[in-house]
Parts: structure tokens; sequence; C-alpha cells
């Protein structure tokens, strides 16, 4: 979490025990329950900021689709971020948040009319996806003006990384106009020929199992682009890239890497001109921010052996963890097995299935995973889960959602609490499920 070494466990046990003795964690009536360490959040959003030099323009946005709670995106606008938002929901929150519309970056793939006049009214940043957008928004800027800043989403078809579903530039992604298509490119310069207004180019890569040369491979093919654009114009039409986020998450321990200060020396390597200080930059920085500053802790209900192996039925499935539980190999996570009052298990690992509650023989966080034996009213932790997991659940089996709690530790060592996202109860699973 905060300090990625040994240390971090040790945090993480005092946070649960403190959680346990407050009733945050409890059998029955709080068997699942997640925490984001805001310290961790504020020393990796200073983190992002030291790591780029005073030479460059840089707004800063999160990326609010990998932890979209409100209180949690109110928190990084008092550490200096913007917000980056895919859908009108998102949008909501970020505006809901404090966020100023000129603090918003809009990148949704699908955008309704409705949606981009909002934005473009409201003076939120637009990406356009495609041309057929770029046409919308023509119709709507000839009716009202906008102090909108306004790009259009490159494909720089570099190629993906290890998890097809997480790279963005691929030949045949759906992102954004592929670069290099029959014709595309110059398509493209035509239409910033013939919309001055066009003063931004966007390039995303991918995340997770996207290494750090492929993704400054994509900036490099962006920043050439809006050169091009430049010279053709005689001009410099274009005056800021937006080099979108993706940086790679570390899931095997507690080290943070690769760390924020080295993607921008690989930036700086191989696109220095993003440094020149010509254009403005802005990031859209999520899962690298919140996964390691987050843990989400389960009770153990049952447990039983099963054809001879171990396993522990916990409150933390598919409803909270739904990336691990339908791609292991792709999203496997560390686990930790805790006592009744939240301290730190001991005892010789022995392989056992860590089972969650959903009704299908899948829901599985780990299959053999050597932990000391879980016995009922233990609490196992899963880590790295800031990023999405609590904060995006899947309402299987209607599971209700479960409390999202914020923890900070004063340099006298007290423990506070703060609500982020209360537990829902069966009226609200009801509420929304028509009832």
């Amino acid at each position: 979490m905060t300090n990625m070494n040994s240390s971090a466990a040790g945090r993480r046990e005092r946070i649960l025990r403190a959680a346990v003795r407050q009733g945050l964690v409890e059998p029955d009536r709080a068997v699942l329950a997640a925490f984001v360490d805001l310290d961790g959040v504020a020393a990796s959003v200073a983190a992002l900021h030291a790591a780029f030099p005073d030479t460059v323009s840089v707004l800063h946005t999160f990326a609010a689709k990998a932890n979209c709670l409100v209180p949690v995106l109110e928190e990084l606008r008092t550490l200096g971020m913007g917000c980056e938002v895919a859908s009108a929901g998102e949008l909501a929150q970020a505006l809901a948040a404090g966020f100023a519309p000129e603090q918003i970056v809009f990148d949704s793939p699908a955008k309704t009319r409705s949606e981009l006049t909002q934005a473009l009214e409201l003076g939120v940043a637009v990406n356009a996806d495609n041309f057929q957008e770029l046409t919308r928004i023509d119709e709507i800027l000839a009716l009202r003006p906008s102090a909108s800043r306004i790009g259009v989403r490159l494909n720089p078809q570099v190629g993906g990384g290890e998890i097809a579903e997480m790279s963005t530039a691929t030949a045949t992604s759906k992102f954004g106009i592929a670069l290099e298509d029959d014709g595309s490119r110059q398509r493209l310069l035509e239409a910033y020929r013939a919309r001055p207004w066009l003063t931004w180019v966007h390039a995303h890569v991918g995340s997770q199992g996207c290494p750090l040369e492929l993704i400054a491979e994509g900036i490099a093919q962006a920043v050439a682009f809006a050169d091009e654009v430049n010279l053709m114009l005689g001009r410099r039409q274009v005056t800021g890239i937006d080099i979108g986020g993706g940086l790679p998450v570390n899931f095997l321990d507690d080290e943070t890497t690769p760390g924020f200060d080295e993607y921008v020396k690989c930036l700086q390597a191989h696109v220095p001109a993003l440094f020149s200080g010509e254009y403005r930059v802005v990031t859209e920085f999520g899962r690298s921010l919140l996964a390691k500053n987050g843990f989400t802790a389960a009770c153990v209900e049952y447990t039983k052996t099963s054809g001879g192996r171990p396993i522990a039925i916990t409150h933390a499935g598919a409803q909270v963890a739904a990336r691990t539980v339908f791609m292991p190999s792709s999203w496997p996570l560390r686990i930790t097995a805790h006592g009744p009052d939240g301290s730190l298990k001991t005892g010789e690992p022995v392989p056992q299935d860590i089972a969650g509650p959903c009704c299908f023989a899948g829901d599985l966080l780990a299959q053999a995973r050597p932990l000391p034996m879980l016995a009922s009213g233990d609490i196992v932790s899963l880590l790295d889960t800031g990023a999405y997991y609590s904060s995006t659940p899947f309402h299987y089996n209607s599971l209700p959602d479960p409390a999202v709690h914020g923890v900070r530790i004063d340099p006298q060592g007290n423990i506070e609490f703060l609500p982020l996202r209360p537990a829902e109860t069966i009226r609200h699973v009801l509420a929304r499920t028509g009832g």
C-alpha cells in the first residue's frame, strides 16, 4: 500500500484488526468489506506528479472506471487530479465530486448525441472516437459554440500486449481511428484541415500486460501525427496530446513496479518531443493509482473437503472479483489468511481452494493456493483491489454490494475509517431490481 515493502503487510493487518474491533468486518452483519488506503492514494498521486518534469504542462486525470465512487473521486480532486470519464454516469459522478468541466475528459467510444451536446455545452474536453462522431460534433457546434478542448482518438496499431482484452492498439481494435488503414491517415489529416477546433490528439495503447516500450511506441505515433498536422497547415493547430494511462500493476508482491518515474524515463527515451514544451499533455491513469492502495476482506463461512482438497467458502467471489474469477491466469490475486480478530494466521501452508458465494462452480478466487489452514469464522484478504473489484460490482445472484471504507492513519498511529460507500441492504437490492 503506501510503502511497498514488508511494512505494507503490517499496515494492512493493523487496518483489518481495527476494522474487526469496530464491527466493519464481522460474521452475519458485515461479511464482506473493502478498504481504500487514502494515505497510499495520496502518495501514489504525489509520485505521479513528481515523475513529470516542469518542462511540460500536464493535466493528470484519473480514469473514473477504475474506482467511480464519488468520495474517492472527490479525494483525488483535492490531490490535484482531473477526471477521465467514459459514460454519462461517470460524467455525472465527476461533476458530483466537484471537478470543473475543464478538468474532465470524455472518452466513450459510443457517445450519444445528447451526451456530446451536454459535454460540449459544459466545456468538457472530448476525444472523438471515429469519423461519424466528428460529423455529429460538426452538427452540434453549428448550433452553439463550445469551450471544450476537442481531439481525435487515434489507433496507432502498434500491436497488443500479453492480455488481448486489455490491448487497445491492435490492427482491429474497436477504439479510435485506425491510422495505418488504407486512406485513413489522409482522411484524418483532411478532417483536421477542415476543423480548426480540432486541437488535440489522443492515443491509448492498453493497460495491464502492455510493456512500457509498446505504450511509448503508440504515443510516439500520436506525437508524430500531431507534428504532421501542424506541418501540413503551417501553424500550431494541434496544441495538446492526450497520452492515456495504462501503466501496468505488479500483482505478484508489494513492490510498486514499474513506477511512474520509470514510465516517464521510457517516454523521454522514445518520445523526447513530448517533453519539448510544444504540446500540453493529459494523462489518464486509473488502476496504477488505486490498485495497490486497497484490499477486500471476506469472512470464511464454511470449510469442507472435496476430492481430498480443502475448500474455504468465503463471501468474496465473482460479484467483487469478476476478472479474477473469469480470467484467473490474467488476473491472479494475492490472498492472505487471518484469524477472526484480523491477525495474520500462522502455520504450515496447505493447498486449498478459496471459493466465493456465487452459485456456479467456477466461482473461485484461487485453486490449490497454499495458505495456513482456514476455518469457519476466519477472514481472507484479497490484496491489490483498490481499483475495480468492489467499486465495480457484478450483481450475480442479487448479492448486495459491500461497504467500502476509506482509511487514514495519523502520525500517532490512530486509525480513522471514513465511509466511501455504505453496504447495500436487501431493501436496496429490491429497489434496483424493480421491487
